[in-house]
């Protein structure tokens, strides 16, 4: 037996997991992803990750604005799938919708729920510092990320692991666990384990603020973050009226004033022990080593990043 799938996503992340679903003996009758994007100050329209793909793959792909809207909610229904399957696609389905009928909406996400539902789920995983993270398979509710779960794949977390290459991992492991959830459901083996309440986290999404850096933390905390936010949007400090992203960089144990330049090798004291930064990305520049950028950047031992 064969399920007639609408997939939902956007980013990146989705796309593995669109892969594995068309490849398998389901079809794909259609893709819903968000609205394509303007970037640099409007000189570019960017269809997401998922919309290029779908080309490839000569799906029909579909972006509205909204979802809540009668004209959508009958689109679909005459669509007729038997599963809609949602990754990270960036919008809350109404009721509307999920009343559907003989229709199954399943949500792939990017935690072990009930921790971390919401928006940035890996990122606030590595923040946090956890030891393992991984996906849930899901069944969609109104409220966010709250639905009864059908599947779960671990993961350990290795602390030098960035948001992108962890993403990378996690992908490839919802591509694969899709397609046993499939198959359960074909069977009519799927059991759905509601969530417990009492052991919900929330993942916030990433504001911009949070990329700047506070060297009056401690430096393992502040590390987690430069690996959480990287690639994207980056963790950044000022030097000399510049913004300059920090790629990658490890705790050092040693004690210093917050914020001040330690040594030769771009060491920044923390609170606690200091940050030495390995990789590093000035505005308009391409990534480079740290000892690369300080060839052409002199920094003098004592100066104060603040």
């Amino acid at each position: 037996m064969s399920f007639k799938i609408l997939f939902m996503g956007t980013p990146e992340f989705s796309v593995p997991i669109l892969k594995s679903i068309f490849e398998s003996k389901h079809k794909v009758v259609e893709v819903y992803t968000q609205p394509p994007k303007k970037k640099n100050r409007g000189q570019k329209t960017l269809n997401s990750p998922i919309h290029e793909y779908a080309k490839k793959l000569k799906i029909s792909v579909r972006n509205p604005i909204s979802l809540n809207q009668k004209e959508e909610i009958e689109y679909i229904k005459n669509l007729k799938p038997d599963i809609v399957v949602v990754v990270a696609y960036g919008k809350i389905l109404p009721s509307s919708l999920l009343n559907l009928k003989d229709i199954l909406f399943i949500n792939i996400h990017a935690s072990l729920l009930p921790r971390w539902r919401g928006a940035a789920p890996i990122q606030r995983a590595i923040m946090n510092m956890d030891s393992e993270t991984g996906i849930s398979i899901m069944k969609i509710e109104p409220k966010l990320d709250s639905g009864p779960v059908m599947l779960q794949s671990k993961i350990k977390i290795d602390p030098n692991l960035n948001y992108g290459e962890l993403s990378n991992q996690m992908s490839k492991m919802g591509a694969k666990l899709i397609l046993d959830a499939l198959e359960l459901i074909e069977g009519n083996k799927a059991k759905f384990i509601s969530q417990k309440e009492s052991e919900v986290t929330y993942a916030k999404k990433i504001e911009k603020k949070e990329a700047k850096i506070n060297w009056v933390e401690d430096a393992q905390n502040i590390v987690a973050k430069i690996n959480a936010l990287n690639p994207k949007p980056g963790c950044w400090f000022e030097l000399y009226g510049s913004r300059i992203k920090i790629i990658k960089a490890k705790k050092i144990i040693c004690e210093g004033k917050p914020g001040t330049v330690l040594d030769e090798k771009l060491t920044i004291g923390c609170s606690k022990n200091a940050v030495q930064i390995l990789e590093i990305k000035k505005e308009g520049k391409h990534k480079m080593t740290t000892k690369e950028f300080l060839k052409g950047n002199k920094i003098k031992i004592g100066l104060n990043l603040d």
